[in-house]
Order: structure tokens, then C-alpha cells, then sequence
């Protein structure tokens, strides 16, 4: 036992390096357009921008990972959010229904457009590739459809709160903005929050450590985790103190945490979770082990059908409107952040966290040479490349473990 116990922190070293490798990359990539667009990216009004613009791209990526999981992707989610934006401001805006109406709509349809291609998947054994491709293609077309080509709008505030209000503040005067020196404040709602945010994310660390040494499960030396707490820490409090400095907390990220918390526990606590990275690791082994491999399919792209369609409300109701191209490459977007995230090509490797790196990691870039001015044509080079490395990276590693 004392022989394996180097090789057991030394695995468990790699894997923690790995893991929060993309953490410090996308740090890298933050602090490099902080001297590219001389400070612009950090101030507290782009801070809000970048969390509300990639907002929905990070509820599609928590659905897009458990689909990756299973070693598939899902094509048509982007189309999926401009149906179910559509039929949301269809009911509001045209048939003056309740917001909470349009809403219960549009999440009904996208669970069962979710469902409709898990059975495909689960009980006709239809390639995933071949049926979110038709979705993609269906989705689409009923969208233009509906909506006649027109653009949707504009949808009530009381629609437009979950995707572009924030929560109530309580501001005090804070230091001055801007060139003309006007005086600043700052929201203690949000100070709460984030003081909040840091202790049960201490504790849950300190719980996870005791655990794991409760049950003799190797852990990761005390720097490690030390540093990986500072690090979590630092970025916490400057977002939530760029956000305080702004309009406080903007509801879409409280959205988008409890829709992040919700899933990590999933994925890492319960046996549906478990049996997802079974089944990505080995279909038919997970099938001779009493795993009903065909409800693993069907819900995880049931579920991917529901978050699509809480991505489309968000969309919609940031834009204020419903319009037959939106989430147009939203798909690619998700599937990206993902790999990015740390998800194997293969299925079976991947955790919520990173896909939410992985998200912002891919709305950073877009912002930072948005705000450098580089043409969309340079844009989706530099992404197409970042996602190209990310998953060379994947594969290099795992050669590597093999020699």
C-alpha cells in the first residue's frame, strides 16, 4: 500500500492540473485582451454585457455535456431556441396571453421536441448525428414558418425581466466613473452574495476534504487546493465587484447558477449521473451491468430539448423580440464549450464546471476581439482553432496515459 500511494497523488495531481489547466487559460486569454483593448473588457457595464450575452450559451452547454457524455452531440438546439422563442412571443405579444403562460408553452414544446428525438435515438436506434440534424432542419423551418419571416416584438417588461433585469439593489456611493469623474456606487445586494458565495464555497471544500480522508480516498496536497480556492475565489469577487459597480446582479446569472448547481449535482452525486459516464465510457458494458442504457438516451436528450428551450425564453426576452435566425450556430457554440470544457470526443469524460469554463472561455474571445475590432470572419478562425487544440490536446493526453 505505501508503494502505490506516491502513484495515486501523483494521478491525482495530473488531474487536478488538468482540470483546472483551462481555468488559468482562460485567465491568460482575459488578462491578454485587458492589455489588447487597454483595460475595456474590465470595466463593469462590458462585465455585465459578457455574462448576459453568453448567458444562454452556458445553459446550452449544461445540457450539450450530458449528450457529449454519451459520446453525441445534439445539432439541433439552436434551432430548437428559436422555436421555442417563437412560440413564447407568439402568445405574449400576438394572442396577448400571460408571460408565464408563453413561458410554460415554450418549455413544453421544447421538452417534447427533446423527447421526440430520444425516441428516435433510445427505442428506433437512429444514429444521434442523423436525428438532431433533422431536428435542426425541422426546427428551423417551423420556426420561419410561424413567425412568417417577420421579426416577433417587442415583448412586455414583465417577459423581459428574466432575461435582462437584475436583481433589487442597495447602492452606496463608491469612487468615480468614467472620464468625467461622475460619482460611482457600489450594491451591497451583491457584496451579500458574493460574501455568501465564498463561505459555502470554503465549506464545501473543507467537507470534501474531510470526506475523502474519512474513507482513505487520496487527496490533492494542500497547495493545490489552496491555490485552486484563491483562484475560485479571485474570480468570484471580481465579477460580483464589476457587477456591484454596475446594475448589480443581473437575473440570468442567477439562472444560470442554479440551473449549474442543479447539474453538477447530477452528474456528480446521484446514480442517473453515474450511469451517464457509464454508458459514455462503454455502452455495452454499461448494458450487461443493469444499466437501461435506451432511458439514459431518451431523458439526457429529453432534458437537452427543456434547457434548449429555457435558453430560447432568455434569448428572446434579452432581445426583447422572437426572430426566425436566432440561435442560429448556437449548437456549435455549446458543443464547442464543451470540448473546451475538458469533455472527451469519445464520451464518458467531462464535468459541468468545465463546460461553464469552457463557455466563457468562448464568450471572452468573442468579446475581446469584438472589442479589438477584428472582422467575424478572423473570429470563427481563432475559435475554430482554440476548439481544435483543446481537443488535440485530449487526445495527446490520452496517448500519453497509454504509454
Amino acid at each position: 500500500m505505501e508503494l502505490n500511494k506516491p502513484l495515486q497523488e501523483k494521478k491525482v495531481e495530473n488531474i487536478d492540473i488538468k482540470q483546472f489547466g483551462m481555468v488559468i487559460a482562460l485567465i491568460v486569454i482575459f488578462l491578454l485582451f485587458l492589455v489588447a483593448t487597454g483595460g475595456k473588457n474590465a470595466s463593469p457595464m462590458n462585465i455585465n454585457n459578457l455574462i448576459m450575452q453568453n448567458g444562454y450559451v452556458v445553459i446550452l452547454a449544461v445540457g450539450m455535456l450530458l449528450c457529449v457524455l454519451t459520446g453525441n452531440v445534439d445539432l439541433g438546439v439552436g434551432s430548437i431556441v428559436a422555436l421555442t422563442g417563437a412560440c413564447s412571443a407568439l402568445l405574449v405579444v400576438d394572442l396577448h396571453m400571460p408571460v408565464f403562460v408563453g413561458f410554460a408553452v415554450a418549455l413544453l414544446v421544447g421538452t417534447f421536441a427533446g423527447a421526440l428525438v430520444g425516441f428516435f435515438i433510445a427505442k428506433l436506434h437512429i444514429p444521434p448525428f442523423v436525428v438532431t440534424l433533422a431536428s435542426m432542419l425541422m426546427g428551423r423551418g417551423l420556426t420561419y414558418t410561424m413567425l412568417k419571416a417577420r421579426t416577433v416584438g417587442p415583448t412586455p417588461p414583465l417577459y423581459n425581466v428574466i432575461g435582462a433585469g437584475f436583481l433589487p439593489t442597495i447602492n452606496i456611493p463608491f469612487g468615480h466613473v468614467g472620464p468625467n469623474r461622475v460619482p460611482g456606487h457600489l450594491d451591497l445586494v451583491s457584496i451579500a452574495i458574493a460574501i455568501i458565495a465564498s463561505i459555502c464555497i470554503i465549506i464545501a471544500e473543507i467537507k470534501s476534504y474531510h470526506t475523502k480522508r474519512k474513507y482513505d480516498f487520496p487527496v490533492n496536497p494542500m497547495w493545490q487546493i489552496v491555490l485552486k480556492e484563491l483562484i475560485i475565489l479571485f474570480i468570484l469577487w471580481f465579477l460580483i465587484f464589476k457587477l456591484a459597480c454596475n446594475n448589480g446582479i443581473p437575473n440570468v446569472l442567477v439562472l444560470m447558477a442554479v440551473i449549474v448547481g442543479i447539474y453538477h449535482f447530477i452528474t456528480s452525486r446521484t446514480v442517473a449521473g453515474r450511469q451517464i459516464y457509464a454508458l459514455g465510457g462503454n455502452e455495452k458494458a454499461a448494458r450487461l451491468s443493469g444499466i437501461n442504457t435506451r432511458k439514459v438516451f431518451f431523458w439526457v436528450y429529453m432534458n437537452m430539448g427543456f434547457l434548449a428551450a429555457v435558453a430560447g425564453i432568455v434569448l428572446s426576452a434579452r432581445n426583447g423580440s422572437a426572430t426566425p435566425k436566432a440561435g442560429d450556430g448556437f449548437e456549435l457554440d455549446a458543443i464547442a464549450s464543451c470540448y473546451i470544457g475538458g469533455a472527451a470526443a469519445a464520451g464518458g469524460v467531462g464535468t459541468i464546471i468545465g463546460a461553464v469554463v469552457g463557455a466563457f472561455v468562448m464568450g471572452i474571445l468573442n468579446n475581446g476581439m469584438s472589442l479589438i475590432g477584428w472582422s467575424t470572419d478572423i473570429q470563427k478562425v481563432v475559435k475554430g482553432a482554440v476548439l481544435l487544440g483543446a481537443v488535440v490536446f485530449d487526445l495527446i493526453s490520452k496517448q500519453k496515459k497509454g504509454q
